[in-house]
């Protein structure tokens, strides 16, 4: 936002630069805490203990899609409907095996936002492959706030000490 366009947008004279700079730091002040305290429709869930049951099964895994929030402490209970499977988490690297009446137990904690396949690393068949699911990590809401908090504070920072 250029000074001009503030200056239209306030309505102040170009010689009142010290009283446009107030006007614009309390502008940013007021957006910056607007960024952090105000309550949103979407509550931001605390970290929590989650425990997903997937069952595996030739060529499939049962939910194939399983979402948790970052910080969750995630416990996945794996079992097998037919022969033995396993199940690799790409970028957390935590793995387990089940076979058909001994399910097998990982956890690990979600600290990276993003979506993430999960798949069978024990050779199950014919279309072994193809047997992936997705892990989707959703972001904290505390960490969006801190960036649109800075975001506004650079502009605004950008707004009060711009000199023509």
């Amino acid at each position: 936002m250029s000074l001009a366009l503030l200056q239209k947008v306030l309505r102040l004279p170009a010689k009142q630069g010290a009283s446009r700079q107030w006007v614009a730091g309390g502008l940013t002040l007021a957006l910056v805490l607007l960024a952090l305290l105000a309550p949103l429709p979407i509550g931001a869930a605390a970290p929590q203990a989650r425990t997903i049951n997937i069952t595996a099964g030739q060529w499939h895994f049962q939910p194939g899609i399983v979402r948790v929030h970052r910080g969750d402490t995630v416990t996945i209970n794996l079992e097998s409907s037919d022969v033995v499977h396993g199940l690799f988490v790409d970028g957390y690297e935590v793995k387990t095996v089940a076979e058909p009446g001994r399910p097998g137990r990982l956890t690990f904690v979600a600290d990276r936002d993003g979506a993430f396949r999960f798949r069978c690393h024990v050779a199950c068949g014919s279309l072994h492959p193809f047997m992936i699911g997705k892990l989707v990590v959703e972001p904290n809401l505390t960490w969006w706030r801190a960036v649109a908090a800075t975001v506004i504070t650079a502009v605004g920072a950008l707004v009060i000490f711009w000199r023509r």
